[in-house]
């Protein structure tokens, strides 16, 4: 199936031409009927000879409804532009001229309609010669009549050659349906209708829309109920779990988890007026508000007042909404532009852009390291995603990760240096924990990468610490020796408070001399020798057992005070159980 917007002014012709392509009427709603004036989008389709079936957009010529008509025009690859012969080219053809130009369509056909009422040759060469200085180039044309039919088949025949000559479409991937309209339908609940422009929508898929997901129940294209249908196409979908009012026109249906919506876009401009800084942009079939801030003569930042859903390579119209005129085209470069904070940041970030869409090295590299997923999210082709030997070569592979080369050289160092250089921070806990030297250094929060990082520096990790290979042991306080050297002679006489104070031997001395393995510190902060349970084992298993904590510290040499802490953390260790409240019994000679 292909899908053609029709294009031109008020009063030309256009659904009198759809109607006389397809038998089917457009306008759908009595108020144009009545009028003989298209309000709202209207829809038709046929089948050509050769591409087969067709749908038509319909969209409305009058500069009222202006945004109806870039609603219908943006998410189609073909433009049918009608001009009357007996009017010639008007203020509305080029209005819808410069929209087709901003959008940079850049297939289509003309036809000059009423050629019963005039002379055609005049608006064909004058239409033609305005339409070949846009993006549509030289165009078939043909001189028609929707009121006595002349030209009719020759116009069907010049449009199946113009879509047979179509690009194919893309119909795998994820989804992104604009959606025109949303209904209900009695017994079936909500419908939505939009032009799916790539991929493909087959029954119980599960997409998201308006920040839920929904479920499609079935598809209707061109008035037939299918169970799957490929891009392009005009498509109904009946949904589950939404309610219609909840669905509008420049919603989108998406693939759940394949999209970042934005609402900050780097965008190339196609100025067709000079550009106010306060515009609507009209993309897809969403109309918002956006603040434009130029970035250098062709590239502007663009804030949007609502999230969407867009991609490098979308196009759009910004139009003055003073002027009532279109503005300029744009072309969505970064959906996720980086914040510009020094001074002369905009005019790099310019030059930077002049080249184009930015590749995948260009986004690795902004960021150090990014997923592949995330890139995908961002629309952003990744070449080696599932073949790594394609990956660009300033690029490295870690897990999902892209790492650019420069920031993996960087990180190496940075992380070396600082764990390296931990100790002179904090002497009594020399080396950090992966955490911090990964929050110290400035690496992302990526278990694979860190992991990565500290093979590649050199380190071990161990004990939930980052270490310097075969890096000696730190020194600890004097005071530390002094205890161990009194516990080697009288291994339970653990010193006082008064002896650690006196020493200087605070809970943070201690706990990096237990980290090293130098003493064991129970509760109470009991300072003890590290082989003390084993000595205490072995001196307990003498005793007549079961015994009670008055008979270990008789056997221990030593107090309450001690004893207590020593004796429970020999039941911890399963080398003594309890018997009863008041005695115990070695399970084990040996801790």
């Amino acid at each position: 199936m292909h899908v053609v917007a029709t294009a031109g002014h008020v009063d030309h012709g256009k659904s009198t031409l759809v109607r006389a392509l397809t038998g089917m009427e457009p306008d759908r709603w009595a108020e144009e009927r009545r009028r003989g004036l298209t309000i709202d989008l209207g829809f038709a389709w046929t089948t050509l000879p050769t591409t087969g079936a067709v749908s038509f957009v319909d969209v409305p010529g009058h500069q009222r409804f202006i945004a109806n008509m870039l609603a219908g025009l943006g998410p189609a690859a073909v433009v049918l532009f009608v001009v009357a012969a007996d009017e010639g080219w008007s203020a509305q053809s080029a209005e819808h001229l410069a929209a087709i130009d901003a959008l940079n369509i850049r297939h289509g056909l003309l036809a000059v309609t009423r050629s019963d009422l005039a002379d055609p040759q005049p608006a064909l060469a004058d239409a033609g010669a305005r339409l070949a200085a846009t993006g549509l180039g030289a165009v078939r044309s043909v001189a028609v009549s929707g009121a006595t039919g002349r030209g009719v088949d020759e116009l069907r025949a010049a449009l199946d050659d113009v879509l047979a000559d179509l690009p194919a479409p893309r119909t795998d991937g994820r989804i992104r349906l604009w959606v025109d309209r949303s209904f209900s339908v009695r017994g079936a609940g909500t419908v939505v209708t939009g032009t799916l422009g790539a991929g493909r929508v087959t029954t119980g898929d599960t997409l998201t829309v308006a920040g839920r997901r929904v479920q499609v129940r079935g598809i209707q294209s061109n008035g037939d109920a299918l169970p799957a249908v490929d891009a392009p196409a005009r498509v109904a979908l009946n949904l589950r779990n939404v309610e219609h009012e909840a669905i509008t026109r420049g919603d989108a249906l998406l693939t759940p988890d394949a999209w970042h919506t934005t609402d900050t876009v780097d965008v190339r401009l196609r100025v067709a007026e000079e550009v106010p800084a306060e515009c609507m942009l009209h993309i897809g079939t969403a109309a918002v508000p956006v603040h434009v801030r130029p970035l250098g003569d062709t590239i502007a930042r663009l804030r949007l007042t609502r999230r969407l859903a867009l991609e490098p390579g979308d196009r759009g119209v910004l139009r003055d909404p003073g002027r009532q005129a279109v503005a300029a085209g744009i072309e969505v470069l970064d959906v996720q532009a980086p914040v510009l904070r020094r001074r002369g940041a905009a005019a790099a970030r310019a030059a930077e852009l002049q080249a184009g869409v930015p590749d995948v090295y260009a986004h690795v590299a902004r960021r150090g390291a990014v997923t592949r997923a995330h890139l995908a999210r961002l629309g952003v082709p990744t070449n080696g995603a599932d073949g790594d030997a394609d990956v660009d070569p300033r690029l490295r592979v870690v897990g999902d990760l892209l790492v650019a080369d420069d920031a993996w050289q960087r990180w190496t160092t940075t992380l070396h240096e600082t764990v390296t250089h931990w100790a002179a921070r904090d002497p009594l806990q020399p080396w950090p924990t992966p955490a911090a030297a990964r929050d110290a250094a400035g690496i992302p929060h990526h278990a694979a990468l860190l992991a990565a990082l500290v093979d590649a520096a050199g380190l071990s990790a161990a004990d939930g610490r980052l270490t310097v290979a075969g890096a000696a042991a730190p020194d600890l306080p004097a005071g530390v020796h002094d205890v161990t050297q009194r516990l080697a002679s009288t291994p339970f006489d653990a010193p006082t408070g008064d002896d650690l104070a006196r020493l200087r031997l605070g809970r943070r001395e201690l706990a990096a001399a237990a980290k090293t393995g130098t003493v064991l510190v129970l509760p109470g902060d009991i300072v003890l020798l590290p082989d003390a349970p084993r000595q205490a084992a072995n001196r307990l298993a003498a005793l007549p057992q079961p015994f009670t904590a008055s008979a270990a510290r008789q056997a221990l040499g030593s107090t309450r005070r001690v004893v207590l802490p020593l004796l429970e953390h020999l039941d911890r260790l399963g080398v003594t159980e309890r018997v009863d409240a008041t005695t115990r019994r070695v399970r084990s000679g040996d801790p």
